[in-house]
């Protein structure tokens, strides 16, 4: 195990998220799942924790009950290298959740994910500013982030 661990609280949907996302990350598996015993804060059997994998990096999943939901205030950033992967992670993860700004989703679970092309970056960080402020501009009209779109927003070509 790593020394440090993301640990994501759900109330009684841990089991069914780890398995939802290793379903959609290559190179992911459940590790290892622990159950409630007998005297426990919550009923006996139910799935406790659920440590799995997403691509290298370890993830415990607690079912800890309804007292604390997820927000804004933590994502998972997920570094795409082109359209292809993004379109398929977007559809994926926002099934069942909603779509945010600038490549912001909010999974079934709750859960905020960052879908974010790496080519992205590049554009960005452009070194002319003028360029890299009408990447931004595009960026912040969009949904799930469009490579091309800010390829075109970059050069100035709009849509």
């Amino acid at each position: 195990m790593p020394k440090i661990v993301t640990n994501l609280w759900f109330d009684t949907e841990a089991e069914e998220a780890a398995k939802f996302y290793t379903s959609v990350f290559k190179n992911s598996k459940i590790l290892n799942t622990s159950y409630y015993g007998e005297g426990g804060r919550r009923p006996a059997g139910l799935v406790m924790t659920v440590t799995f994998v997403l691509d290298g990096q370890v993830y415990t999943a607690l079912n800890g009950g309804p007292e604390f939901k997820f927000t804004e205030a933590i994502s998972l950033m997920v570094n795409c290298e082109g359209q292809e992967e993004v379109d398929e992670l977007w559809e994926k993860l926002s099934e069942g959740g909603s779509e945010g700004p600038c490549g912001w989703l909010k999974d079934r679970y709750g859960l905020s994910w960052q879908i974010f092309p790496a080519e992205a970056g590049r554009l960005l960080s452009d070194p002319d500013p003028v360029k890299a402020q009408r990447v931004m501009q595009a960026m912040l009209q969009m949904s799930k982030l469009d490579i091309a779109a800010l390829e075109r927003a970059r050069e100035g070509s709009g849509e």
